[in-house]
């Protein structure tokens, strides 16, 4: 006999106090019958009706949205953003907080995380507590930095351009993103029909005046005339291949970052805040303190930020080995690292090159993986190759914590890690673990 479908909650309201901070932009609370929620919008402390968005009788957990703040935090504010709230845009987690509780919450979260999977509490990991602002972001409650230099438009069925609401393929249409750099703002996207498009990408780069648009058009539908408030290089992703093709200007945009240019082409990763590259790089180098002479690795190399930071630092008789998945990434790779004759950059996947590679030994290693983390099976092989330091640079604080672990049973231990909030507004956070064998400090 077939079982009986759960009954949906959708749409279902309860009155609840809100627990902790969880990772993922929400808090925690339960209902009356010890059910967990999921509640976006809300803040520790607050009391609150939570709506249902996701969810049916005796699941693991709902997910909810807060739309009557009984009893508000002190850190709530008015969410500057017109367009942010409860089923509205999902670009956003924390326009209701003020920046500095906005921080306090992605620390608790960082710091639950290396506890609960690592092990580790925060000084364990060298750690103060603290999630530093990207310079030129400390602003007061009710202002937002405008920051994101890459947005991704998704259009309506009448070519309006708007953001995607949570967890949904629904277009919330904006006329204007309060977190897009001024660059991408000043080119008028959302002023423009994208009829036929399913979405549009706008590009401003750091550095240089390149902005770039890639249009992603519906199946059979024709590319529009692209006329927009300031000059860009358009390109096109081709719907059945995935491949990106240039309609016209340079398929490529210059970005800036320690004192070099770096060619990233379209659809190429580069991290989206301006100031985040020079952040990371600074944290990276001041961490691993290169020497002449020393080998290094950097994996999931993307276009060679960290490849060509490194290479500056060991000089002609040092070597760095850049390992990237991205065939793209690695041509634009061997293209900025073209005058260091002492860095190879190879394609492929980590975890199948560097086995081939014939490596047993270096002095510095440098990795920075996907939001999943780099897994068992390479930390296993990192940590047998004796480097003096590793640095781990990490866009997720779950997977950050996983592979710590992994490094422990390895042999290596955290000597200092730093966590930057390169996504004000977001949940998401940067953070970069500098690792030691952990001999070295018994």
């Amino acid at each position: 006999m077939q079982a009986e479908p759960r009954k949906s909650l959708v749409g279902e309201e309860y009155e609840v106090e809100v627990g902790p901070v969880a990772h993922g932009g929400h808090c925690i609370a339960r209902t009356s019958e010890g059910q967990v929620l999921f509640v976006r919008h809300a803040l520790p402390g607050e009391r609150v009706v939570a709506r249902v968005t996701e969810g049916e009788e005796g699941a693991r957990f709902l997910r909810a949205d807060a739309v009557t703040v009984l009893d508000a935090s002190k850190d709530r504010i008015d969410a500057p953003c017109p367009f942010a709230g409860p089923g509205r845009c999902g670009g956003c987690d924390w326009q209701h907080a003020k920046p500095g509780a906005q921080r306090r919450l992605k620390g608790e979260v960082v710091a639950e995380q290396l506890r609960h999977l690592a092990g580790l509490t925060p000084e364990e990991a060298g750690w103060d507590g603290t999630v530093m602002p990207a310079e030129g972001d400390k602003v007061p409650a009710g202002q937002v930095p405008a920051w994101r230099t890459r947005v991704q438009y998704a259009v309506t069925a009448d070519g309006r351009a708007g953001l995607r609401r949570h967890r949904s393929h629904e277009v919330e249409p904006i006329d204007h993103c309060m977190i897009a750099a001024e660059g991408v703002s000043e080119l008028g996207i959302e002023k423009r029909d994208w009829t036929g498009m399913d979405s549009v990408e706008a590009i401003a780069a750091t550095g240089s005046q390149d902005r770039q648009v890639i249009l992603t058009p519906k199946p059979g539908a024709r590319l529009p005339l692209v006329e927009l408030d300031r000059p860009v290089s358009v390109m096109r992703i081709d719907e059945r291949s995935g491949q990106v093709h240039r309609v016209h200007g340079r398929p490529f945009v210059r970005e800036r970052a320690d004192g070099r240019t770096h060619r990233v082409g379209s659809g190429g990763f580069w991290q989206v805040h301006p100031k985040a590259a020079d952040t990371l790089v600074t944290a990276v180098m001041q961490g691993l303190l290169p020497r002449k002479g020393d080998m290094a690795l950097d994996l999931y190399c993307g276009v060679g930020l960290f490849a060509g930071a490194l290479a500056d630092r060991v000089g002609e008789a040092g070597a760095v080995l850049g390992i990237e998945s991205g065939k793209r990434a690695v041509e634009d790779a061997r293209h900025n690292l073209a005058d260091f004759p002492r860095v190879r950059i190879e394609q492929g996947k980590v975890e199948s090159v560097l086995p081939r590679t014939g490596i047993d030994e270096v002095d510095l290693i440098v990795l920075d993986p996907p939001r999943a983390g780099a897994g068992r099976k390479t930390v296993e092989h990192l940590s047998s190759l004796g480097a003096r330091k590793i640095a781990y640079v990490a866009c997720d604080p779950a997977a950050l914590a996983r592979d710590l672990a992994y490094f422990r049973d390895g042999g290596y231990r955290v000597r200092t890690l730093r966590v930057f909030d390169l996504f004000p507004m977001t949940h998401h956070v940067e953070c970069v673990a500098i690792l030691e064998p952990a001999a070295k400090g018994l």
